[in-house]
């Protein structure tokens, strides 16, 4: 990249391409400098279909991006989603040595915590620290040198992945000329964008609702706590609007954006619109709120899925509130709808932190972009437990080894 200070976040979504240039602006959040999409073709639910056609999507984003910042682009911090991602919580307990605890206390604490059997076809993409906690003392954030214990515990939140989709995302990029610093799971980065400090340590879901997907990330005590991946999004709406209405699928994407609402009670109940049927029987009228009950159906269903995900996860209980942000979050009533299903406070999450092309970026389809040029700000900072970057160059095995070496640093 021509500019040292700038950073550069690419999301490969399932519909969309996005690359962000931003630059640090010295208040914790950055200025946007240039933006480049492209509509993704090669992708379905988060995962790679066709090497080529996104090579060639992110070529086009990326070309976008370094005409509107005036910068060469060869190095990008990639967001990774798809239904193959996983996470569970560890632990690791040791007595401490000493009377004080030490770095040989937090590095065997952290050798304890890892002592876990990941699948050989799974590769851990976050290894985040949740908290310290010294003899009955819980709720330490950072790694507590220099304390009085005799015990010493960790909490770990890891985030895995399949290998072989992993690398298919990565192997796009290197193709289209791109070091990958780093691969972020997509609703970390989001979280980085649209949660506040107060949201995460009173406890709250990020939803970040995809064409593809909608990726689910549970905070509370300023942590993570949970993580997961639905494989539905808003390409689901569009398949049922196609599919119940006999109209093309590009037709039923258009009718959605510009018609769509989840609560058919927030349209008129006497209006229509006009579909263009297939073939030559020219367009139709059809009540504008029975495709709104199409959508309503399948938002529905998505958030019974997510409520059902709060429940599995043990955390039901700490989340006192949900930010729904990604492109499909955009239809009207969602907030509204996830709020009946879910039974609580919802709001709709706009990314912040941000100057420079505010009017242009400030929108929740990119939640994601904005977040992971937020993510590469937080990591050179030390702010929470990173895993270390990826390089082209390296082997899996290499890269994993760097992260386990740098698994509780910050």
């Amino acid at each position: 990249m021509a500019a040292s200070n700038l950073v550069v976040g690419l999301d490969i979504g399932t519909t969309k391409i996005c690359c962000l240039v931003a630059e640090p602006n010295g208040e914790g959040g950055v200025d946007i400098r240039g933006m480049g999409t492209a509509k993704s073709t090669g992708m379905h639910k988060g995962m790679v279909t066709n090497i080529e056609r996104t090579v060639n999507s992110i070529h086009q984003a990326v070309d976008e991006a370094q005409r509107m910042a005036g910068c060469r682009i060869d190095s990008a911090y990639l967001g990774v989603a798809g239904g193959h991602v996983s996470s569970f919580n560890t632990s690791g307990m040791i007595a401490v040595e000493g009377k004080t605890i030490s770095q040989r206390d937090i590095t065997r604490v952290q050798d304890a915590a890892l002592a876990l059997s990941i699948p050989l076809d799974r590769e851990v993409l976050h290894t985040i620290t949740q908290e310290y906690k010294v003899d009955d003392q819980p709720g330490i954030l950072d790694p507590p040198f220099g304390m009085k214990g005799v015990r010493l515990e960790v909490q770990v939140h890891v985030i895995t992945g399949a290998i072989n989709a992993v690398h298919n995302v990565i192997n796009c990029a290197i193709q289209a000329g791109l070091e990958v610093n780093d691969i972020v799971l997509e609703s970390v980065a989001s979280a980085e964008a649209v949660l506040t400090p107060e949201e995460r340590q009173l406890g709250v879901a990020l939803l970040d609702f995809g064409g593809g997907t909608t990726d689910i990330a549970v905070y509370s005590g300023s942590r993570i706590r949970h993580s997961a991946v639905l494989a539905m999004g808003g390409n689901n709406l569009t398949g049922d609007l196609a599919q119940s209405m006999h109209i093309s699928l590009d037709s039923a994407e258009k009718l959605k954006i510009f018609h769509g609402c989840c609560l058919p009670g927030l349209v008129p109940q006497e209006q229509f619109i006009e579909v263009p049927a297939l073939g030559d029987t020219g367009p139709e009228q059809v009540q504008l709120s029975v495709m709104c009950g199409l959508l309503e159906d399948r938002v529905d269903e998505i958030m019974e899925f997510i409520n059902s995900e709060f429940i599995r996860s043990g955390f039901d209980e700490q989340i006192n509130g949900v930010v729904v942000t990604g492109g499909s979050s955009l239809l009207k009533g969602v907030p509204e709808l996830s709020r009946q299903v879910l039974e609580k406070p919802v709001r709709r999450g706009m990314p912040g932190h941000i100057g420079g092309l505010t009017e242009i970026v400030r929108d929740p389809k990119y939640s994601t972009a904005v977040g992971l040029c937020l993510y590469s700000l937080r990591q050179e900072e030390g702010i929470n437990l990173r895993a270390s970057g990826y390089k082209g160059g390296k082997t899996l095995w290499d890269k994993l080894r760097d992260r386990l070496a740098s698994f509780f640093r910050g």
